[in-house]
């Protein structure tokens, strides 16, 4: 169910037209992911100048739904350079994500029946506007993560086996 785009480095362009700003990959590993969803964010203007300059960790983020509106907490954007003051932001503050009704409403009931979260996956520009996908995950026990890792391994040996069958005709 879950979508896993190609990986790029930060601040590189895929041919859909999305600039990657940060990504949490570890995410695939320490979580399942049961499910993608993309929202818009509600940001200053500082924090605008200083995602366009490929500020922000990601990581330590995560959503939660309040009040009937969805919110991100724990994302760092950190101040732009030149904002002094004023025009500068509080670089952990709790920011607002976009998404419509249903998806809030859908979010929000997963997430009430218990042992589900829902974890930034990318943050990235996408026709000039900064966009975020989140995953509906459940998290993984330490079981989990080396029984992954075996079946990986398994598949990568499976892969190679076929591989050198064909190449010499076994």
């Amino acid at each position: 169910m879950a979508k896993k785009g190609k990986k790029t480095k930060k601040g590189s362009k895929k041919d859909d037209g999305l600039t990657l700003i940060a990504s949490y990959k570890r995410a695939y590993r320490d979580y399942d992911i049961l499910d993608t969803y993309e929202a818009g964010m509600v940001l200053t203007g500082s924090e605008v100048k200083s995602l366009r300059e490929g500020n922000a960790q990601i990581a330590e983020g995560y959503a939660r739904v309040r009040r009937g509106e969805m919110w991100i907490d724990g994302v760092h954007i950190p101040p732009y350079t030149n904002a002094i003051g004023f025009g500068a932001h509080e670089p952990d503050r709790e920011r607002k994500l976009l998404l419509n009704r249903a998806e809030i409403d859908k979010l929000d009931a997963r997430t009430a029946q218990g042992g589900l979260t829902i974890v930034p996956l990318r943050l990235y520009w996408k026709e000039g506007r900064a966009k975020m996908e989140l995953g509906l995950a459940k998290g993984r026990t330490k079981g989990d993560k080396r029984q992954n890792l075996a079946e990986r391994d398994h598949d990568r040996e499976m892969e190679t086996a076929f591989n050198r069958a064909a190449k010499y005709g076994n």
